[in-house]
């Protein structure tokens, strides 16, 4: 059950934050835990040239491909890379700490297939999730979701993770641009029947999420769910203490059951 009194991090926006009448969510690993099911598909698929990581090596490894510190899903965003060639770029730049082996051609190639298909299997959805729907659909709550991604491949992986319920989807595809364009939650808060300064958008990403939906006028929030005050892709987990300093600047949550405060008390 969502606890509604469980108190946020670092409230700033006082009265602003109530009484939001839609709310839309980021996806990954804000609605979806992206980042186990990542970790999960690596170590799924063989690698010989990997065989002799310990324990830390996999976790170090796996951290290099999940936040992604050479920023190549920012280039598949800006159009230079395809979203095969991002996970490769990505892929080879993890491996490049751990075998001099090179990852080239078929071997490429054949990673990626693997990849694709094992990944989709530990879509799961975060366990805060479906009590907070729960409850936004008893209170008349419309939602929905606005994604860096392609409409359909999140619409899968929502599917997958049993969220068939979030029927409102924008993808990067829908209105032909990305976060942090006000245009893609603008779109979304119209989808949802919602005016954009009465709907709240949680994402985990402060600048991208938060403050990029502030931007567009609707009530960003920075879902934090390490509790750290780390940015998004810090590498390693390590708290970004200007992060921690700057927090302020948006309302920063450690979990969805914190969204019901920002619900008027009465509807």
């Amino acid at each position: 059950m969502i606890d509604p009194d469980r108190q946020m991090q670092e409230p700033t926006v006082g009265g602003a934050q109530r009484g939001v009448d839609g709310v839309l969510f980021d996806i990954d690993d804000t609605l979806v835990d992206l980042e186990h099911a990542m970790g999960r598909t690596l170590q799924s698929i063989p690698d010989p040239a990997l065989s002799h990581l310990s324990d830390d090596d996999w976790v170090r490894y796996k951290t290099l491909y999940t936040t992604d510190p050479q920023r190549h899903y920012d280039r598949f965003l800006a159009g230079e890379l395809t979203f095969e060639e991002q996970r490769v770029h990505r892929i080879r730049h993890a491996r490049s700490g751990f075998t001099r082996e090179p990852f080239l051609g078929q071997a490429a190639d054949a990673w990626v297939r693997a990849y694709e298909r094992t990944l989709p299997l530990h879509f799961r959805a975060y366990d805060d999730v479906v009590p907070l729907l729960d409850e936004l659909d008893a209170r008349g709550v419309p939602y929905g979701a606005v994604s860096n991604n392609v409409h359909d491949y999140q619409r899968a992986k929502l599917d997958r993770a049993g969220l068939t319920r979030i029927r409102v989807l924008v993808g990067i595809d829908t209105v032909g641009v990305a976060k942090p364009d006000p245009r893609i939650y603008l779109e979304g808060a119209r989808l949802i029947g919602a005016d954009p300064s009465r709907t709240l958008y949680v994402g985990d990403n402060r600048l991208i999420d938060a403050k990029g939906a502030r931007a567009a006028g609707l009530v960003g929030v920075w879902l934090d769910r390490a509790g750290t005050g780390s940015e998004a892709g810090a590498p390693g987990g390590v708290p970004d203490r200007r992060a921690a300093d700057r927090a302020a600047e948006v309302p920063r949550i450690t979990g969805l059951d914190a969204v019901l405060q920002f619900m008027a008390s009465v509807r």
